[in-house]
């Protein structure tokens, strides 16, 4: 870039051209929006069969093409106002050196070079004579005889200190010459940075968002998030380890534009800040949700066509002599399908995360809200039926043992069914949430046996209430019910424990032990300690007793010393409490009085003694004992 280049410059033509694609992206956005919240919702809500679930597969494509549309055109946007902030700042340094040139009566030639006019005391009966200078894009050495750092040798060195000595007018000049230099080195930068930054941001040429397309505008982010970080250097950061309330404050003081390149660029990041708006996190676990699963699947593709071999001769580990007629399994086929069998497990989840997306209308079931996901370990699924910001009443359901990403199917659902017990007792706004936000343990035993899984989880968990608190527009006047079932409410005891609960309704189904003694030393008002104990759901109380100071202790919830209220149940089993008959669009009397206390109606809940005379199986270990 040269100085005319430069002094012409518009760097609002940029900024101009970056609206001008959020423009794009809103109304990709806005129509992604239309299609999943209003016409597939409502043909899922008016009609049912195999044609309407081929109208919305394919809905569902033309929505994804909007979306990646939405990501794509918020890249440019940032990459566009990135630009012109770096241009602006050459161009400033630029026009700010001109103006100084002009008020000592310097010209600026059309190359950048300065001419000054005679100045001094007068040599050999002559005034010093004027000159031009070139300026040097690098910096001052701090070196007496070359300031500017832009001499050749010696010789020329001790030229312009002689000249400085004699006009005054050259040391002023070859500064502001080199000011002038250095804002066009500065706008040439950017400029190279950026052109191929921004040819890259380009989709194919089809009407098919594939996996390969989310790989791309995955590189993609992270080639503007490399490119942009001056621009969002100037961006006020959240604090590192900000709480709710803190990362509500620092999202309103930003700018649209800001918010929407922090969006563009850490969506990851945005997701899982607890205390912003439920959209915005949606918004952005969705682009991770949509790009992860892209990139899953273009491994599981690799990982396909490169097949180690499975088998290879067995020997003798003592003669060393090959075993006639036996193989083993190669190592390198194990860890394969190890490999194999994650991303899978990963993508299942996945699956059902999308299926809860496309179920939205289903029998007026609202739009669903992404608040946490992540691939990584055992997974994070934190979904919502409803926008909690927007609701009177909120649920917060929390599974246990083997809740994941890859078995998030069943507890999703579950969230569902607690939403369409709840929606239509009240005519206030119902938002009930799935939240698997912690590592739960994996196995029955010994991993449910142990407190390190509740520890771990108290402060995702109290982050994650505050947060609901902090958005909502009532904050912390909402109503809202933690509901647990077998190790969560493990999980719940442990969060009351340390201060982190936050909730005024607690229900407990199949308990183990809550660690504590009593309802009252969960935080929550007198009255307000709700369990649920089915028929045949013995096995876990009975455990949690056998395991009591080995990590799930406190006395079982259903025992009357513990003070809560004991919900009458016709459910069975360990795993049936949220059962729904679809078919007569009926919830289980376990379900139903679940939504009583979720929309705080208490005196419609039935309640019953408790039933004692509750043995232990004998085939306790078994899994069939647990009814799972």
């Amino acid at each position: 870039m040269d100085y005319s280049t430069l002094k012409s410059l518009k760097p609002s033509e940029f900024e101009g051209a970056a609206r001008g694609y959020r423009t794009v992206g809103d109304m990709a956005s806005q129509a992604k929006d239309d299609i999943e919240q209003q016409v597939t919702a409502g043909m899922r809500k008016s009609l049912k069969g195999e044609a309407v679930d081929e109208a919305v597969r394919k809905l569902r494509k033309l929505a994804a093409n909007f979306h990646y549309t939405q990501v794509e055109c918020a890249l440019i946007t940032t990459a566009l106002n990135s630009l012109a902030y770096e241009l602006r700042a050459a161009k400033n340094k630029l026009d700010a050196a001109v103006e100084d040139a002009a008020a000592a009566q310097f010209t600026v030639g059309s190359d950048g070079s300065v001419s000054y006019p005679s100045a001094g005391d007068k040599v050999d009966g002559k005034v010093p004579e004027g000159g031009t200078v070139k300026g040097s894009a690098r910096k001052s050495t701090g070196n007496p005889i070359d300031p500017a750092g832009d001499t050749k040798d010696t010789a020329e060195a001790l030229e312009r200190q002689l000249h400085r000595q004699d006009n005054p007018n050259y040391v002023r000049a070859l500064a502001i010459a080199d000011r002038i230099a250095q804002a066009i080195h500065q706008a040439t930068r950017a400029d190279e940075k950026w052109a191929p930054e921004l040819r890259k941001l380009k989709a194919d040429d089809d009407l098919v968002v594939a996996a390969e397309d989310w790989a791309d505008a995955k590189r993609d982010m992270g080639g503007v998030r490399r490119s942009a970080k001056e621009y969002l250097d100037a961006i006020k950061a959240p604090l590192k380890d900000s709480n709710p309330e803190e990362n509500a404050t620092w999202w309103k003081s930003l700018s649209k534009n800001e918010q929407d390149a922090i969006l563009a660029l850490d969506p990851a990041g945005i997701g899982k800040r607890d205390g912003l708006p439920a959209a915005v996190r949606d918004e952005a676990n969705r682009t991770v949700l949509a790009e992860t699963r892209a990139e899953l699947n273009l491994k599981l593709d690799e990982l396909g066509s490169n097949e180690p071999a499975k088998y290879e001769q067995k020997w003798n580990n003592i003669t060393q002599l090959p075993v006639q007629g036996e193989k083993q399994v190669t190592l390198a086929w194990q860890a394969w399908d190890r490999e194999r069998t994650r991303i899978k497990e990963s993508l299942k989840g996945m699956k059902a995360i999308q299926r809860r997306f496309d179920r939205t209308g289903e029998d007026g079931l609202p739009e669903a809200y992404l608040l946490g996901f992540s691939a990584e370990g055992r997974g994070r699924a934190i979904v919502a039926n409803g926008n909690p910001d927007d609701a009177d009443h909120i649920a917060v359901y929390t599974p246990g043992t083997g809740a994941s990403l890859s078995n998030s199917k069943g507890d999703i659902n579950r969230g569902v069914n607690l939403w369409k017990t709840s929606h239509p007792l009240t005519d206030q706004e119902v938002s009930t949430i799935t939240w698997i936000g912690y590592d739960a343990p994996p196995e029955v035993f010994p991993d449910a046996t142990q407190d390190k899984y509740a520890d771990g989880a108290v402060d995702a968990y109290g982050q994650f209430i505050d947060g609901l608190n902090v958005a909502n527009k009532s904050g912390s006047d909402a109503h809202i019910t933690a509901i647990a079932h077998s190790y969560g409410t493990t999980v719940i005891g442990a969060a009351a424990q340390e201060g982190r609960l936050g909730v005024d309704d607690i229900v407990f189904a199949g308990s183990p032990g809550a660690r504590v003694d009593n309802a009252a030393d969960l935080g929550v008002d007198k009255g307000h300690v709700w369990n649920e104990h089915a028929k045949g759901d013995n096995a876990v109380s009975e455990a949690g007793r056998h395991f009591h100071g080995g990590g799930v202790s406190g006395i079982d919830p259903s025992d009357p010393v513990f003070g809560a209220n004991q919900m009458a149940t016709d459910t069975e089993g360990h795993s049936g409490y949220w059962d729904y008959d679809d078919g007569n669009n009926k919830p289980s009397l376990s379900l139903e009085n679940q939504g009583w206390v979720i929309v705080g109606d208490y005196e419609n809940v039935k309640m019953k003694p408790r039933e004692d005379g509750s043995l232990l199986p004998v085939d306790w270990r078994e899994p069939s004992a647990w009814g799972l």
